[in-house]
Order: C-alpha cells, then structure tokens, then sequence
C-alpha cells in the first residue's frame, strides 16, 4: 500500500493537476478572506467555508477522476493486479493519495485564521468544525468518486458521475422537506451528508457524523475493491 500511495501522491505532483487544484482552491478561499478583512469582523471567517463548500465539492471530482480510470484504459492496472500488494492495498493507496492532497489545500486555508488570531478574536471552536466537517465530508465524496471511477475508462464521466453524485447528496436533505412527518423523511435525513455536515459548522463535534463519514468511506473503498476483484478473475 505505501509503495501506491507514494506514486500515486508523486503522480499528482509530476501533473498539473495536484498543484492547479490546491492553488485554485487556495485562490478562491484567499479571495473570500479578502472579503472579510474588509468587513472588519474575524465572526465572519466561518463564513468562508460556508462560501468555499461547493467549490471544494467541484474539485474532487477532479482529483479522482484519474484514480483508477487512467491504470484501466492505459492498462497499466495489469501490473498493479500482479504485483505483490493486494487490491485493498491498492484501493487504500490511491484513496489516501486523492485525500492527501486535499488536505493540503484544505490545511493551507488555515494560515489566515492564525494570521487574523494576532489581530483579532475568531471563533476557533466553529473554524476547527468547518475544517474537520470539510475534510470528513471530503474524505467520503473522495471514496465515493474513486468507486465511481472503477466503474468507467473515461475521466471525464468519472468525473461528472462524481459531480452528479455531490449535487444528489447536496440537494437530498431539501427533499425530506417534501416528506415531512414521514418515515421516508427520517431516512432521506439520516442517509444525508449535509444534515450530518451541520453540526461541525456550528462549532459542534458530532461523534455520530464523525462514524457515518468514516464509515462512508469504508464501504465505498470495499465497493471499489470488490469491483477490482471482479475484474481480476475475469
């Protein structure tokens, strides 16, 4: 496993893509911290995850478009399935190289919450949620868009597969509304990512939505090895 997620995190790196999605994504949050500087009050840094959670939700898509899509139409997966690491351990390596460098990005926007600390008062129980909400939420959608990139050789319907599947989980929480009063609407919210990502953008830590993220990434890296087996014996 660690000699995958070495190449795999030095496959990033020796492509664009690595550097263009952490330098976007640290564009962008740059940007909406400018905007909140100039409102003068450090209580609004919580507002820039708020602002940033579907950007980060488009740039999965990108970093996991290529995990397994790439090796199947080069055939270079040939090699990986006869080399000596199981296919868990391949699983494993790619999904923590693809989480690696998002929690790069994602760490580096905390440089200014600790720049603006000398200066001002900002509420580090909320930022720290946003930050461990965003990367467990981030950890499962990473999980989920590596599956789906078993599924195809494309990258590019790896990834819009992925993006469709972001916006489902986004939007399925509006849906319980419909069902209200409903047993249908207690399943629609317990199965919803947002319901469970709310919590930690009050500043709250919710041990139930910790185990449901990692628990998310543990079926879907088990669907992905199983879909790998699958090809294996064939």
């Amino acid at each position: 496993m660690r000699a995958v997620l070495k190449r795999e995190i030095r496959s990033y790196f020796t492509s664009p893509i690595g550097y263009v999605c952490i330098a976007v994504l640290l564009a962008l949050f740059g940007y909406w911290y400018y905007i909140v500087m100039l409102s003068g009050s450090s209580a609004n840094i919580t507002y820039v995850y708020s602002y940033m959670f579907s950007y980060c939700m488009m740039v999965i898509p990108i970093l996991t478009m290529r995990t397994i899509s790439d090796d199947q139409k080069n055939k270079t997966d040939q090699a990986l399935l006869t080399a000596p690491v199981s296919v868990m351990g391949i699983v494993i390596g790619k999904f923590l190289a693809a989480f690696f460098v998002y929690f790069i990005a994602l760490t580096g926007t905390l440089i200014p919450c600790v720049v603006i600390s000398f200066f001002g008062a900002p509420n580090w129980s909320e930022i720290l949620g946003n930050y461990v909400g965003s990367l467990l939420y981030g950890g499962a959608m990473i999980s989920i868009g590596v599956f789906i990139s078993s599924l195809t050789v494309s990258q590019i319907i790896a990834a819009i597969g992925t993006f469709a599947v972001s916006i489902l989980l986004v939007i399925i929480g509006q849906i319980s509304s419909s069902f209200s009063g409903t047993w249908i609407a207690d399943v629609v919210k317990w199965i919803s990512f947002e319901s469970r990502y709310s919590p930690f953008t009050q500043g709250q830590f919710n041990l139930s939505s910790v185990v449901y993220f990692i628990s998310v990434m543990a079926i879907f890296v088990f669907f992905t090895t199983r879909k790998i087996e699958s090809r294996r014996y064939r």
